[in-house]
């Protein structure tokens, strides 16, 4: 008997689902891809632009806790998008810089209460221009049209 050429190479509708994702799947087609590598470009950007060797979510927590102070740490982690175990270690570190002041809430001593140094108010200060530049060459191949257009679709995203 014969066999049906067709039918030795056929694969079980288990074994097919894959391998046509597989066959469909390019990295390089991906929106993660994309993003990864426009972040890339932006982290390289900050690192060159910003002094004091600040991380991007070192800076992050520093702004946002000039506009919130006194606040939280939890809090301080929710307004920045951070889960609790990165805002910690962002704290720990920017405390330990000096940047930061952190002591235990009068009213729920297991929560932080966190404020800036003087020496984090200058820091932001020194560095504010520089963070408006990132954010202008970041975002320079693109024209003022689609740099709204961008953000709007990042916003909704996110």
């Amino acid at each position: 008997m014969a066999k049906d050429p067709d039918k030795t190479n056929s694969l079980s509708p288990e074994e097919d689902g894959p391998r046509r994702a597989s066959a469909q799947y390019a990295l390089g087609d991906q929106v993660g891809f994309f993003l990864r590598q426009a972040n890339q470009r932006h982290v390289a950007i900050f690192s060159n632009l910003i002094s004091e060797k600040l991380t991007t979510t070192q800076w992050a927590a520093l702004a946002k806790l000039k506009d919130l102070q006194p606040c939280s740490q939890g809090n301080l982690g929710r307004e920045i998008a951070m889960d609790m175990a990165t805002v910690k270690g962002v704290v720990d570190r920017l405390v330990k810089r000096g940047l930061v002041h952190s002591e235990a809430d009068p009213a729920d001593g297991r929560r932080l209460v966190l404020t800036l140094t003087q020496s984090g108010y200058e820091t932001i200060e020194r560095n504010l221009p520089a963070a408006l530049s990132v954010s202008e060459e970041t975002l320079s191949p693109l024209t003022v049209g689609e740099r709204m257009m961008l953000m709007e679709l990042l916003r909704k995203i996110s």
